[in-house]
């Protein structure tokens, strides 16, 4: 099972209450169910509003189920950010 690293920004930052944490997950669905196990509440209600970075790449529309993780990689999420 790939070993990846999830960053949080500002709000998801804020509200996983951490900049950072790693996860073992295949898929970038498997590492937010993670994420959502250790975090309920007010980070769930984050998550639906960010996007996120998959070694640098964005998801964009892809099924989570479909972006498939790497060893060592790293899952950004990324909330709106004011002005841009």
């Amino acid at each position: 099972m790939p070993k990846v690293t999830v960053r949080y920004w500002a709000a998801a930052k804020a509200a996983a209450g951490v900049a950072e944490e790693p996860y073992e997950a295949a898929t970038l669905a498997e590492a937010l169910a993670g994420v959502r196990e250790r975090h309920p509440g007010e980070l769930e209600r984050v998550l639906r509003r960010c996007s996120f970075l998959v070694d640098g790449d964005p998801v964009g529309t892809r099924g989570h189920e479909t972006v498939w993780l790497a060893d060592g990689g790293t899952v950004e999420v990324l909330p709106p950010f004011a002005g841009g």
